[in-house]
């Protein structure tokens, strides 16, 4: 039975793809050893993570490449420059909570938005895993799969969850790595606002950290999750690279932060505190695809507070009526 909840709740490399349900299924569960970090190793994959915090100049790439369904035509290629401030709201040492802030407009009067969120975990005990059609669950991770690893949830723009996943740092001598066994996610914006021809992405989740930067690169199969059956679309390669650059109006993004932070950390609250929940617990988050019933309304009560428009109270007064009709947990 679902109720509705009241709980205060983006290639270097190319790596597998995945090539069918089944596929899919023995990544998700593949078995690694258990492997400790020594004190100096855990202190390396903490500097990797904060490594990420900057200012950048960003490119996201997404290109189609092999087309699985019949008849499929390859969807256009799609290139996004953007300017991203990415700041470290938590670090107790074995948590790291990353912000990123968009940077649009002119350098002499730049808007700022809040962008996706990735929290950093060591050896968690457990994980959200993307269900398809809006379903989430609650997933323990097993001692052979968290032991000396990082999970990375990474977050909307509201701060609902859009995907997990958790592996080791690999460091060489010059980069380090970070990649996990394939997860899902549901679909990004960019698609979901114009097909409705699948239902998710089977994903491998790569973050390289170099000394001139980042790159946060995809391995992605399109699923179609219908009628009983799970049907591979088409593959994809998403590369997003972060150049370390000196922006001329980060301190815009600072701004805002300062003046939202606290209604933001409500925000965060509402959803810490669902996947607070048991191993096994299956939630539900609706939305349409342009983000009118949660993704919009959320956005929207923090801007209100940094033009002046709301108080920080007023403001999350009104994104949980959103929030607690959008979501139902499951009993």
């Amino acid at each position: 039975m679902m109720k509705k909840s009241s709980l205060m709740l983006a290639a270097l490399s190319a790596g597998a793809l995945v090539a069918g349900c089944a596929t899919t299924e023995a990544a998700n569960h593949a078995v690694m050893p258990v492997v400790e970090r020594s004190q100096a190793e855990f202190e390396r994959d903490r500097q990797a993570i904060l490594a990420m915090q900057g200012e950048y100049a960003v490119t996201f790439d997404f290109i189609e490449t092999i087309a699985i369904e019949p008849g499929y035509e390859l969807a256009e290629d799609k290139s996004t420059p953007a300017r991203e401030v990415v700041i470290v709201v938590e670090d107790t040492g074995d948590f790291i909570m990353l912000q990123h802030l968009l940077i649009v407009g002119e350098d002499d009067s730049p808007f700022i938005v809040k962008h996706w969120r990735q929290d950093w975990r060591y050896e968690p005990d457990t994980v959200l895993a993307f269900q398809g059609h809006d379903d989430w669950m609650i997933e323990a991770v097993d001692e052979t799969e968290r032991t000396g690893a990082w999970s990375q949830t990474v977050y909307q723009v509201d701060d609902s969850p859009r995907y997990a996943a958790v592996a080791q740092w690999d460091h060489g001598v010059n980069a380090s790595t970070w990649e996990p066994p394939v997860s899902w996610r549901p679909l990004p914006r960019r698609d979901d606002t114009t097909r409705d021809d699948y239902d998710a992405i089977a994903a491998v989740n790569r973050h390289t950290i170099t000394n001139w930067g980042w790159v946060h690169d995809q391995d992605n199969s399109k699923l179609a999750l219908r009628d009983g059956q799970q049907r591979e679309i088409v593959r994809e390669i998403g590369t997003n690279t972060y150049v370390r650059t000196d922006l001329p109006n980060d301190q815009a993004a600072h701004d805002y932060w300062a003046a939202t932070e606290a209604y933001w950390a409500l925000v965060r609250g509402y959803f810490m505190d669902l996947e607070a929940q048991p191993a096994g617990t299956r939630f539900h988050i609706e939305d349409d695809a342009d983000g009118t019933l949660l993704y919009g309304p959320v956005l929207e009560a923090g801007q209100r507070i940094l033009f002046g428009m709301s108080d920080t109270q007023t403001a999350w007064d009104e994104a949980q009526v959103f929030l607690n009709s959008q979501i139902l947990i499951e009993e």
